[in-house]
Parts: structure tokens; C-alpha cells; sequence
């Protein structure tokens, strides 16, 4: 599961990178978010197959989502793109999609967006209870991507759904923990995965423009920074039977 994908230097690093650590690992299945794929804001059609075509196999989202807005043009036509689960209803796209890996193994990937200092959305709580009364009777494997900003929330997911889901795993902040450890009902647990994209940044953002914002307290244009590039990542196995994770895994390789 890879970590928030910035513009085209994260596009590039996953595209030189992950085929080789699929095979150096063994992978299966891999998920990814990819809302700020596109230059850095959103995600368009384009992009997105990008990433699928350099070894992605889903990828979720979060709130910035809609910030390009080609992607109204494939959240509900492509069923390996969702959105968070907890926008309200009717809003475009899926919160949650259960695939059939290798012919015979349903894997649910749920993508939910945290409300601490993020949009007012409805609870990811109570939307995540209602999911799981729809899937856990069907798949074993579950994975969550909780887009977050509040570690506390995080970590109070991972708690809440301990046992009951594969993974949970926090995205959103583009700054990888240390934390990554299973849960004592057998719940992998990471409180972000990080961001995969320029590393001499701020978030993946030119840094001089972050900085002349602290500064000014102005509106400053920004953009995606050149440069270095790294990718963030987590390795987890997971139990196909119980759904368990076994182990988990952090990745952070950094490119000079």
C-alpha cells in the first residue's frame, strides 16, 4: 500500500520503483492513494491509468478528490478509483468496492475521510459500521484507508475496527510513522503511510512557496517540487482464511 502520490515525481518513482519491489517482495495486490496525482491536485483519467499501468491495482482518494475535475469524467465509471466513503448521498463515485482477486478471493477496500480539521463530512464511524454490516459476511480481507488529518482519530479507528478489518491505514498528512504494528485482534495498523512524490519539499510542494506563505501570511500559488523524489509504502501480509494481518512492514526508499 503505497503512500499519497504527488504529481508527476511521484508518477515517475512509482513507475521506476514498484515493479521491482513487487517481485523483491512477492506482491499481490497493490493499493494506492492517488489524490494529489495529477500536478499535484486531484486525479484525471489520464494519470490514473499512469498508475495502473506501472503496477497499481486500486487506488483510493480523500479530499481533495474533486480538486481536478476530470475526474468527474471516470469516479463512476472506473471501479478501482473510490472516494471517501462518509461524502454524502449522491454524491459521485463509490466509497467502498469488493473485488474478486485471483478468481476466488473478495478483497474490500474502504476509503473514509476523517472530520478533525477536515471537511464537515458525515461520521466515518457510523459509516464504516454500516459497511461492514454489508461486507464482513462476504470478504475476509478489508482494507481501510482512513484520510485524516488527527493522529488521535487515526489511532482511535485502528482501535475501533481492531478485529473486525485487515488494515487500517492512515493517510492524508504526507508524513510517514513509525507506528505501524498489529492490533491485538489481528488488525495491521500504520497511522500514515507517507507521501510518495519530491522529497526536498514541503508535502511535495515547492518549499520556498510554503515557506514565503509562513512568512507573508499572502496567497501564494503552489506548485509541485522538483528534484529528489521518494516513496513511502507498507508491506502487509495478510492472512487469507481469518483476514488477519500476519505482518506489516514499512517502506521508505529516498532517490538522490
Amino acid at each position: 500500500m503505497i503512500g499519497d502520490i504527488v504529481g508527476r515525481p511521484g508518477r515517475t518513482i512509482v513507475r521506476q520503483l514498484l515493479p521491482q519491489i513487487i517481485k523483491d517482495y512477492e506482491i499481490d495486490f497493490v493499493i494506492a492513494n492517488g489524490e494529489n496525482a495529477a500536478g499535484g491536485n486531484g486525479i484525471t483519467q489520464k494519470t490514473a491509468q499512469e498508475l495502473f499501468i506501472s503496477g497499481i491495482d486500486f487506488i483510493t482518494t480523500g479530499n481533495h478528490v474533486w480538486d481536478n475535475k476530470d475526474v468527474f469524467n471516470i469516479i463512476n465509471e472506473e471501479p478501482r478509483i473510490i472516494r471517501p466513503a462518509n461524502y454524502p448521498v449522491g454524491t459521485p463515485g463509490k466509497g467502498y468496492q469488493t473485488l474478486i482477486f485471483k478468481n476466488y478471493l473478495p478483497i474490500t477496500i474502504i476509503n473514509l475521510s476523517g472530520r478533525t480539521f477536515m471537511p464537515a463530512l458525515d461520521c466515518p464511524f457510523k459509516t464504516v459500521e454500516n459497511i461492514l454490516a454489508k461486507v464482513e459476511n462476504d470478504s475476509k480481507i478489508i482494507v481501510v484507508d482512513f484520510h485524516a488529518e488527527a493522529t488521535s482519530e487515526k489511532l482511535a479507528m485502528g482501535w475501533f475496527l481492531d478485529g473486525r478489518v485487515s488494515l487500517v491505514a492512515g493517510t492524508h498528512t504526507h508524513v510517514q510513522t513509525a507506528d505501524e504494528r498489529i492490533f491485538p485482534n489481528g488488525t495491521g495498523y500504520i497511522t500514515d503511510l507517507g507521501m510518495t512524490g519530491p522529497s526536498d519539499s514541503i508535502l511535495g510542494v515547492n518549499k520556498d512557496k510554503v515557506i514565503q506563505k509562513f512568512l507573508t501570511q499572502l496567497p501564494v500559488k503552489f506548485e509541485v517540487a522538483k528534484g529528489p523524489m521518494q516513496l513511502n509504502a507498507i508491506v502487509v501480509d495478510i492472512d487469507e482464511k481469518t483476514g488477519k494481518t500476519i505482518s506489516i512492514e514499512r517502506i521508505f526508499i529516498r532517490q538522490s
